[in-house]
This record gives structure tokens, C-alpha cells and sequence, in this order.
């Protein structure tokens, strides 16, 4: 694992709260917060190189980062107008990921 991805994993699974599960099977880590079941704010396609995490975005700023990103994508098999895929490849600063972390932490975490 690169150590921009360890970076960005780490900083998810030290959301307060936060905890991983599989529901999925074992090619997607899912970081959910609340009592089981949970609710999802992170999920990560395991073994993608460069790492590609998706996660929840309000609405209009999920279009504006599309629009201004191609690193920013649709969430991958998830709701294309709450959630992003953004593929870790330096085009967004590290910094600018864990914001959109703690973004979709807090919209799980407020809903």
C-alpha cells in the first residue's frame, strides 16, 4: 500500500466511532458508524492501485467536483447524486480527501 493510501485509510478508520465491516464480500472495506448494521460514509475498493474510495457528498458539490475533477467520479454501485468515487491519484491533495471524509462522516453521522 502506498503511503498516500495508508494516510487516507487510516484517517477513516479513526473517525470517531467508525468501524469496518464486509458486507459485500471481501473486495470492498465498508467504515460505518452507528450500531450494527451501521451507516456506510466510506467505502474502499481493496486492492485498487491508486486507492479509490467512495464516499457521501452533498449533492451540489458532488456535481461541482465531477465537474472540476475527472479523478472525481459517480459513486461506484452506489446513489450517483449522494455519493462520489474519487480515485486517490494526486489530483486532489490528501488534505482535500480527508475533507470530503469528514464531509460524508458528518452527513452519515447528522442524518
Amino acid at each position: 500500500m502506498d503511503e498516500t493510501a495508508a494516510v487516507i485509510e487510516t484517517y477513516i478508520a479513526t473517525r470517531p466511532g467508525a468501524w469496518l465491516d464486509f458486507p459485500f464480500g471481501p473486495e470492498v472495506a465498508v467504515y460505518k458508524i452507528g450500531e450494527a448494521p451501521g451507516k456506510m460514509f466510506a467505502l474502499i475498493a481493496q486492492g485498487s492501485r491508486p486507492l479509490r474510495v467512495s464516499l457521501k457528498c452533498d449533492p451540489g458539490l458532488a456535481e461541482t467536483l465531477r465537474e472540476r475533477y475527472e479523478t472525481v467520479l459517480p459513486g461506484h454501485h452506489l446513489n450517483k447524486k449522494h455519493w462520489i468515487t474519487v480515485v486517490c491519484s494526486g489530483q486532489l491533495t490528501v488534505d482535500e480527501i480527508e475533507d470530503l471524509v469528514r464531509l460524508s462522516y458528518n452527513l452519515v453521522a447528522d442524518a
